[in-house]
């Protein structure tokens, strides 16, 4: 928004004209994300004390939880106001990809708020059905795949799978391809993420580092320059994908002040939903799936540690896990909470270095 103002009074000073400066803009994007946090915390952490949405802690879980109880719940709501807000700000709103990205995030963060009202609010101890839950959330992934497929200006690029550290390895993907591996690249790293979701700033943590990585992947892939020198596709306006990225990072920054150990604040599904889809989306636009799976290694193993312990109990009636998902097997071993958090963090700063890597080993 303010993007079209800049170019008005560059007509009066041209000074003005370092406001179109993608870099600068996803500089203030990301200022103006955590500003808006720092600034709104306090005030969204009283008024969700002050209706009682707190957290419900399982009886099974580890003991270490139980003094949880009743810690203020949908603060993921101040990262979606931030990320928006900022975004709206600083992007460049004729562009196709910031309305697809910002479409998603909003519409995975309802579905998570109508969850989380479900139960913290209301009474439910389901909240919202996992059927209807999977089956929203797989509209708008369906939608989202169908408009990225549909308006695709490079099809060569944007319809294919790259392969990272292989120098010009891209496989074409008809649409009955491209479809389904999109969908399941943004709604599964969304519940990947509402998976993991299940410590103190075990979450958000990987998340701005995984979408600070993105937001480098977003400038190169969307610069004629920089693409053809790190050898990789180039994609007409995934640049704006910066200041979002950006957007994203300040904002879990912002959180995570208030969210780190022992937390004030949990982000709850409307959070971790539309964070998981949003880091999804970033990646299938700037045709980075594949890296996305590397740097998301942490979600990953979350996930497949429910899949597995499922999958166990069910056909042999053991726990292949004290508990899933995996954080909780590490705390149940006798590893402090905190522990576990920076553990996991560490990795995923080693995961999004090696993601990062494949821009240059081509």
């Amino acid at each position: 928004m303010l993007i079209y103002l800049s170019e008005y009074l560059t007509r009066f000073y041209s000074g003005f004209n370092v406001f179109g400066y993608l870099t600068l803009r996803a500089i203030l994007s990301a200022l103006t994300a955590l500003a808006l946090s720092f600034a709104l915390g306090p005030y969204v952490i009283q008024r969700l004390s002050a209706r009682r949405v707190g957290q419900q802690i399982r009886q099974l879980g580890p003991q270490s939880h139980l003094p949880k109880a009743g810690t203020p719940t949908m603060g993921g709501a101040l990262i979606l106001l931030a990320i928006i807000v900022s975004t709206l700000l600083w992007a460049n709103l004729s562009n196709r990809f910031v309305w697809i990205v910002l479409g998603v995030t909003v519409a995975f963060g309802i579905i998570g708020f109508i969850d989380d009202y479900r139960k913290l609010v209301l009474g439910s101890s389901n909240g919202l059905a996992p059927s209807k839950k999977f089956f929203w959330q797989s509209v708008v992934g369906f939608a989202a795949a169908v408009v990225l497929y549909v308006t695709a200006e490079n099809p060569a690029v944007e319809r294919a799978l790259l392969i990272p550290y292989l120098p010009g390895l891209m496989i074409p993907l008809s649409v009955f391809v491209y479809v389904p591996l999109t969908y399941l690249v943004i709604v599964g790293t969304s519940n990947a993420v509402n998976l993991t979701d299940g410590l103190d700033g075990l979450a958000i943590m990987p998340a701005v580092l995984i979408g600070s990585a993105l937001g480098v992947f977003a400038y190169a892939a969307g610069n004629t320059v920089f693409s053809a020198y790190l050898g990789i596709p180039y994609v007409s306006g995934s640049g704006e994908m910066l200041v979002f990225c950006a957007a994203l990072a300040g904002a879990g920054l912002g959180f995570l002040w208030f969210n780190t150990y022992p937390a004030q604040v949990f982000m709850g599904d409307i959070g971790a939903l539309a964070l998981g889809a949003a880091l999804g989306l970033v990646a299938v636009v700037v045709r980075q799936e594949l890296v996305l799976l590397i740097m998301g290694g942490v979600f990953v193993v979350e996930t497949v540690s429910v899949i597995i312990q499922v999958a166990s109990y069910k056909m042999t009636g053991r726990r292949i896990f004290r508990m899933a998902p995996l954080h909780h097997h590490f705390e149940l071993k006798g590893w402090a909470e905190p522990k576990v958090i920076v553990r996991f963090w560490i990795i995923t700063v080693i995961l999004v270095l090696v993601g990062l890597a494949s821009l240059k080993i081509r």
